[in-house]
């Protein structure tokens, strides 16, 4: 009995790592753009126009299993990466050496940085936000610093965690077609507990978040996309948000077959960039890992009062960066030309993070079972 949970437990680990959505992540002033698909990293420096090399120097593990979450952090000076692995990796920007890997209980499916850059905190497919505070340099944290709770929805599962650019909010997004707005308090250590508003208005999944700031700062947007393959607008007004937040404001119609499984947006650019994909889906009958980059324009022009936006999906030729970026980030130039393999790739994308997000239902007797062979294995690592 106990052979065959071990193997329904390993056989769900393998039903989980045939997705793994493509990310996305934008520096906020715009310095470069980094894909994730599957365990790989693909960055691009948008002012030196050339492809960005990362290397690993801190002491824990490179990452070895799907990257589920990506983000930049401390005015772009940070980025995050973190996944199935259980790892949660801090990189500098300066120089994309990665500076600290810190270990999580659970796999990650979220994970963001404060704008301050002195708090990282990430998300687990049980509905717990943790937080881990960063020294003065926002890098390294004292090793007898574990991350503690800072909120959970527990009974959703955490898609997308992000700060509002002035580090006042935590926005999180989950499998429950819901955004959750909550207060990022000034302990966050001692918890998050005030709940600011919900955003409610996507008809499927919501799996990506972004926001973004007018240029005179006194207006912020978020910006999410999901499973209904739209972009929905979030109102913020003054620094808060305002109290009848149900509806998006505008929503662009990005195609049927393109599924947006991540955004990024810098904090001055007028580009809010898209990727669809993942590694392990099913393209022309063979496996195949994809990665479509799309991007939207013009952001900054947005009127609030208009009843139709003017926001328009650029051509690849128009894409900051150009064929080199789509090259390095897609792994290939033409991604958006094979309609059959988007179509193909958007429909198992669906399918899969559908099943990716359903909690599994175990009888009490499976549950102890399951739980008596996790701590048997801690012990037996223990003592290794």
């Amino acid at each position: 009995m106990e052979e065959a949970a071990a193997g329904m437990e390993e056989g769900e680990q393998s039903q989980e790592a045939e997705v793994s959505p493509a990310l996305i992540a934008v520096h906020p002033l715009g310095k470069s753009v980094v894909v994730a698909v599957g365990s790989e990293l693909r960055a691009y420096d948008l002012d030196g126009d050339k492809a960005i090399s990362l290397s690993d120097n801190s002491s824990g593990p490179s990452h070895s299993e799907d990257i589920k979450a990506i983000g930049f952090g401390a005015k772009g000076k940070l980025f995050a990466s973190a996944g199935n692995d259980k790892l949660v990796k801090v990189w500098a920007t300066d120089s994309w050496n990665c500076m600290r890997t810190v270990c999580s209980e659970k796999r990650v499916s979220a994970v963001a940085i404060s704008p301050d850059g002195l708090f990282v905190s990430f998300a687990d497919k049980f509905g717990v936000v943790y937080i881990l505070s960063l020294d003065e340099k926002g890098a390294e944290a004292s090793a007898d610093k574990k991350a503690v709770p800072l909120l959970g929805h527990y009974c959703s599962i955490i898609t997308s965690l992000e700060f509002s650019p002035d580090g006042q909010f935590i926005a999180s997004a989950d499998r429950d077609f819901k955004i959750r707005i909550t207060v990022f308090p000034k302990r966050p250590l001692s918890g998050a507990h005030e709940i600011q508003s919900f955003c409610l208005g996507h008809t499927d999944f919501v799996l990506c978040l972004a926001f973004i700031c007018s240029s005179d700062g006194c207006q912020a947007f978020l910006l999410s996309g999901g499973g209904d393959s739209t972009v929905r607008l979030w109102d913020f007004m003054s620094g808060s948000l305002l109290d009848t937040c149900e509806v998006g404001l505008k929503v662009v119609s990005i195609g049927g077959h393109f599924v947006p499984t991540s955004l990024g947006m810098s904090s001055t650019a007028d580009h809010l960039w898209m990727v669809m994909g993942a590694s392990n889906l099913p393209s022309h009958g063979s496996s195949l890992p994809l990665a479509c980059v799309k991007v939207i324009s013009p952001l900054q022009k947005i009127k609030l009062d208009e009843e139709h936006s003017n926001l328009t999906v650029l051509d690849d030729e128009e894409v900051p960066g150009g064929q080199k970026l789509l090259e390095k980030l897609q792994g290939r130039l033409n991604v958006a030309e094979d309609h059959e393999a988007l179509e193909v790739a958007a429909e198992a994308l669906k399918t899969a993070m559908r099943n990716l997000l359903v909690k599994r239902q175990y009888s009490v007797a499976n549950r102890e079972l399951r739980k008596k062979i996790r701590n048997d294995r801690k012990i037996k690592q223990q003592h290794q």
